[in-house]
């Protein structure tokens, strides 16, 4: 690859994950190697037992317990991430991968799991041919200036608010 880029899928609206699992799909088909890190969550979900059938150039790694979005993060919820970050910060400075997908990283930095000035300070260095995919509600501010595409999800309609919770294999 040539020039990497870094890509943003922030908002509401859902997608956001699945545009990223969706990019690291198209790079494997195209030969390249994806880290893919989730933040936060811990459990396997759907969409990690899909990635692992491509574990030979898709390298996961989950760097959460449980879902904590709706209550405080512990001080192991804190260490987990941030010892994520430092595997994240080798995988993208390390020549093995192309695409490093970082997903619910603004929810990490939301919550203060990770400082965000460590994050841009990466960002800023980042190896050119890299491409870093970042996802998650609550983008930074200080994200604009270094991101080259923004894509918001916007949520104008979901069955949420009937009271549809979420189901295997569509939301989890």
């Amino acid at each position: 690859m040539d020039k990497g880029y870094i890509q943003i899928y922030t908002g509401d609206g859902k997608g956001k994950t699945t545009a990223a699992i969706g990019l690291a799909i198209r790079a494997y088909g195209a030969g390249l190697k994806i880290f893919f890190a989730q933040f936060v969550k811990g459990q396997e979900y759907s969409e990690i037992k899909a990635l692992k059938k491509f574990e030979d150039r898709i390298f996961i790694r989950q760097y959460g317990r449980e879902c904590f979005i709706y209550k405080k993060p512990t001080e192991e919820d804190i260490e987990i991430a941030r010892n994520g970050w430092e595997q994240v910060k080798r995988a993208i400075f390390e020549e093995e991968y192309d695409v490093i997908i970082l997903d619910e990283l603004n929810i990490a930095l939301y919550y203060e799991l990770i400082s965000v000035k460590d994050v841009i300070d990466v960002l800023k260095n980042k190896p050119v041919s890299k491409e870093v995919v970042i996802t998650g509600r609550k983008m930074p501010n200080e994200f604009f200036e270094y991101a080259d595409l923004i894509t918001e999800m916007k949520e104008i309609k979901h069955y949420y608010q009937k009271g549809i919770q979420a189901r295997k294999g569509i939301e989890f």
